[in-house]
């Protein structure tokens, strides 16, 4: 049984919770959040503490808050030579303080508090500064998820910009979307269909093999009508660059 206890209280550090309750491998031994009572309805209340100095000793601690704070809040850890990991894509293994020994547990998904994950399938990519440390973190990840992944600092960046495109981005496309068929009185869930077949086709297709739209064809009359069709000049603007970078694909430049 592997001891751990998560700092934090946000989305990651939630659904951490959720999964690591179910683990037979893993136990919490507590949870740091400045607040306690945001986390009383996940874990038992004697657990959680909102004092550093509070801290029990565990085998892992994992520091699940915002990129900003992850500096700070290792800082503040009262012990050294013990495993502390981040949760982030963007932060490398250095932003932690040396007294302990660093490593990442990064959980590549999207998490909102009220849409539950199924985390089996969630891919994890871990770092650490040694293979003993590494080995801690393979096992705990493999108690969770049957994907994990040795990933350094380096490439979980490239990961972590990546994901921007594919998730953030394409959500905000999906808002887009959204605003312009709530304009002229049309159900969004129309497109919901498109949307599902869009993300399914990556799985037996890759991306630019999949590419349609007026965009691909260089259907100019059709792109023309749909910029004269838009009524804000942001949409214009991201419909034409995505437009442009669609029609770029491929050249060299």
């Amino acid at each position: 049984m592997i001891r751990i206890t998560l700092i934090g209280s946000g989305n990651v550090a939630q659904h951490l919770i959720k999964t690591f309750t179910k683990s037979e491998l893993v136990e919490i031994v507590q949870v740091f959040s400045r607040k306690k009572e945001t986390l009383a309805s996940l874990i038992e209340f004697d657990k959680i503490v909102n004092d550093f100095e509070d801290l029990k000793e565990a085998d892992l601690y994992i520091i699940a808050v915002s990129d900003k704070a992850i500096a700070d809040v290792s800082k503040q850890l009262p012990f050294q030579n013990r495993i502390v990991v981040h949760t982030s894509g963007a932060a490398s293994l250095d932003v932690l303080d040396s007294k302990n020994r660093k490593g990442v547990f990064y959980p590549l998904q999207t998490f909102s508090k009220s849409k539950e994950i199924d985390f089996s399938t969630v891919p994890l990519c871990l770092e650490a500064e040694n293979t003993f440390d590494f080995r801690v973190l393979e096992t705990v990840a493999k108690s969770i998820s049957n994907a994990v992944f040795a990933i350094n600092s380096d490439q979980r960046k490239a990961l972590h910009v990546a994901a921007v495109f594919v998730n953030n981005f394409t959500n905000h496309l999906y808002q887009i979307g959204q605003e312009i068929c709530e304009e002229h009185q049309v159900p969004f869930e129309v497109l919901k269909p498109l949307i599902k077949e869009t993300a399914e086709k990556i799985n037996t297709l890759d991306p630019v093999d999949a590419q349609t739209g007026p965009a691909k064809r260089h259907d100019s009359n059709t792109i023309e009508a749909h910029l004269e069709y838009l009524t804000k000049e942001n949409q214009k603007n991201i419909y034409k660059i995505l437009t442009q970078s669609i029609q770029d694909n491929g050249k060299t430049f």
